[in-house]
């Protein structure tokens, strides 16, 4: 494997202006009532993934329904590509009608051997400017990890219980249609989430994998729901397990002052994502 440290450092800055319609149409798909989406409207946090959307074009798409490797990402030889974790920080709103540019820089390169063989991290920081502002509204790390084809004598890690008690509680029906709705607001073509014979034959998952992006969106959702007027600072998530379309699964959430646990679990109650969020 060549030497990938060697694409930390670089950077690339693309621009998109915040449109109502995705708004709109994620509004619809988290199954919230339809409400006017006037320009100044702030966005809810993590809906900026809504914009700066990957415009490949479809002979660039390689065999999993990403981009093909290199380019701004390093070429990670690794077959398997999941979303492993973000951070943010929310400095000011980002609002319908901004002008904003996106900041993208490689910010690490890690290679290292788990129990399932070689596994490769990139972390990407982003930064979202708005309206030409020296400081950004936004900051970002994306966390992305590559691992080998599943085998089957891969050892799995145990799975961790989730926290029980939550006062803050959803059922979400990962149907076809909620995975296949959340895809194309990202415009992500990542067979994993809409392909079934794809992610049980050839990455060997039992299926369709809910989307880490639509899960950690989704508690952010719980804690609007929750606590419509507060304001967050800061949040993190942590994929721990992966989801499938094959059962309902719970989001919780649990408010200690200005500190907020969020968590998801499966049908079995297994933790698949931790996340805490931080409040004005």
């Amino acid at each position: 494997m060549d030497d990938l440290t060697a694409w930390v450092g670089r950077s690339e800055t693309v621009h998109d202006t915040i449109g109502a319609t995705p708004v709109a149409a994620l509004t619809a798909t988290l199954d919230h009532p339809a409400a006017a989406v006037t320009a100044g409207t702030a966005l809810p946090p993590l809906w900026h993934w809504l914009y700066f959307l990957p415009l490949h074009r479809q002979s660039e798409i390689g065999a999993d329904g990403h981009a093909k490797r290199g380019g701004f990402l390093p070429p990670v030889p690794l077959p398997r590509r999941m979303w492993a974790g973000s951070q943010f920080e929310f400095h000011a709103p980002v609002r319908v009608g901004d002008a904003v540019a996106r900041k993208s820089t490689i910010a690490d390169v890690t290679q290292k051997d788990g129990r399932t063989g070689r596994l490769v991290f990139v972390r990407v920081k982003h930064e979202l400017f708005c309206n030409g502002a020296e400081s950004p509204a936004l900051t970002e790390f994306h966390d992305i990890v590559y691992r080998q084809a599943k085998q089957a004598t891969d050892i799995e890690p145990p799975p961790l219980p989730a926290p029980t008690g939550a006062p803050w509680q959803r059922t979400i029906v990962p149907d076809d249609v909620l995975l296949f709705r959340y895809s194309a607001l990202t415009f992500n073509g990542h067979r994993i989430h809409y392909d079934r014979k794809y992610v049980t034959e050839v990455e060997g998952y039992p299926g369709l994998i809910v989307h880490g992006p639509l899960i950690a969106t989704l508690l952010m959702d719980l804690l609007r729901r929750h606590a419509p007027e507060a304001q967050v600072a800061s949040f993190r998530f942590k994929a721990v397990r992966p989801t499938f379309d094959l059962h309902p699964f719970q989001v919780n959430g649990q408010r200690e002052g200005n500190t907020v646990k969020l968590w998801a679990q499966d049908h079995e109650g297994w933790l698949t994502m931790d996340a805490v969020a931080t409040l004005r």
